[in-house]
């Protein structure tokens, strides 16, 4: 039996992976920066009171909505055109509209950038994740994948961090100028051989959003990609966005506030991303790994909700677990590009992700709903359990990606 040689996993380390890597550490300070100086830039506009909430989630849906309309544009271009135009143009879009951003003077206004800037960001996981699994090995994909969430992650830490120390304007233009000088490395990155051996399949049908509709077996496979990521976004979206209120409720000894938890939370999926990274290459299996951090999710769930009347140090180590045991985001997304031909491998690589965010509005309507009968607490824990369930029940269903050969189309 021929021996195969070891693969160091040093060889990831190239321009692909590390621009890939400070692509989405760039999406993630703009993410969680809004989520940060929602309240300061509001009322430096002017508002107050209820309109702070209120204007508040108006901004949040129009980034959404503009994020999922833009996973399904630049996924679509990016099977057609290429990833690394996409990577190219979505920074270019969302650099400059946070730059923008910081000189707003006006609700319609900071409306219409949120809304851009959605478009933008929604392009740059998506593509990046496809073109490190393109030009990585088999053996190292896990490796690159690992790299661009650790370090992407990060940017939640360095959002707070601008945030706390200047004013709003001032780190909204930082976005913008880190984005544009990540624009700069990025000219020198090669697009991925396997979609340039595609464009010379003129039978390819590259980048039909539709054609994932098309078939039962390969909805299916698109939808259960989706729902493996749902409890990451069910504890970033109830738990963590409000903790303040879970915090009093459960009786915490001092005022919570939301911000130090999404760090802390955000904080835990650097560690997270890490380690599940690693662990998948050692098991040599994605799904594995997806498993044993959904369980670990619901021990940290467990632990949220049976804290008691601790401090808020330790309400802000549980957000810590929290996040550590939702740090399957980078091998969520992995195994949904893995899924799918190389003629729609972007297309669901992009949108998979967009989605997954985008269900933050049927859980917190959801969450809503049923508190109304049950209570904060039992109305968290019931839909924290069916969207958990349906995690569950959807990676069973998916199969194992971590040996397949990525060379082929649909």
């Amino acid at each position: 039996m021929q021996r195969r040689s070891a693969v160091s996993p040093w060889g990831i380390i190239g321009l692909p992976v590390i621009v890939a890597a400070l692509g989405y550490f760039v999406d993630i300070y703009d993410l969680v920066l809004f989520s940060i100086v929602r309240v300061p830039s509001l009322k430096s506009l002017g508002l107050s009171g209820r309109e702070l909430i209120d204007s508040g989630v108006y901004l949040l849906n129009m980034q959404m909505a503009g994020m999922l309309i833009g996973g399904i544009i630049w996924g679509v271009l990016a099977d057609r055109k290429g990833r690394l135009k996409i990577m190219l143009g979505s920074i270019l879009l969302y650099s400059v509209a946070n730059a923008a951003n910081g000189m707003v003077h006006s609700l319609a206004a900071y409306a219409a950038l949120r809304f851009t800037a959605g478009i933008g960001l929604a392009g740059e996981l998506g593509a990046g994740i496809t073109l490190v699994s393109e030009v990585l090995p088999t053996s190292l994909r896990g490796y690159g994948t690992m790299l661009v969430a650790t370090v992407g992650v990060s940017g939640a830490i360095l959002a707070n961090a601008v945030a706390k120390a200047h004013d709003w304007r001032f780190a909204f233009m930082m976005g913008g100028v880190l984005g544009l000088l990540l624009l700069v490395a990025r000219i020198r990155v090669a697009e991925s051989g396997m979609f340039r051996a595609m464009e010379e399949k003129a039978a390819a049908n590259r980048g039909n959003f539709f054609a994932l509709f098309s078939g039962r077996k390969r909805f299916l496979r698109y939808l259960n990609s989706i729902l493996i990521g749902v409890p990451i976004w069910f504890v970033v979206g109830i738990l963590i966005t409000f903790s303040p209120e879970f915090a009093k409720a459960l009786g915490t000894t001092g005022p919570v506030s939301a911000g130090n938890a999404v760090m802390y939370c955000y904080l835990g999926l650097v560690f997270g991303d890490f380690s599940s990274g690693f662990l998948s290459q050692a098991l040599r299996s994605r799904k594995k790994v997806v498993f044993l951090y959904m369980l670990l999710t619901i021990a940290g769930i467990g632990l949220y909700f049976l804290q008691g009347s601790r401090s808020p140090g330790f309400f802000y180590g549980v957000c810590l677990a929290l996040g550590f045991a939702a740090g399957y985001w980078a091998i969520f997304v992995t195994i949904a590009a893995e899924q799918f031909g190389t003629n729609l491998r972007a297309t669901v690589a992009t949108t998979v992700p967009n989605f997954v965010r985008g269900m933050v509005v049927p859980i917190t309507l959801l969450f809503q709903l049923v508190r109304r009968y049950v209570g904060l607490q039992a109305g968290a824990l019931v839909v924290g359990a069916v969207c958990v369930l349906a995690g569950l029940i959807a990676l069973l269903s998916l199969e194992e990606t971590f040996h397949k050969d990525l060379d082929y189309c649909e």
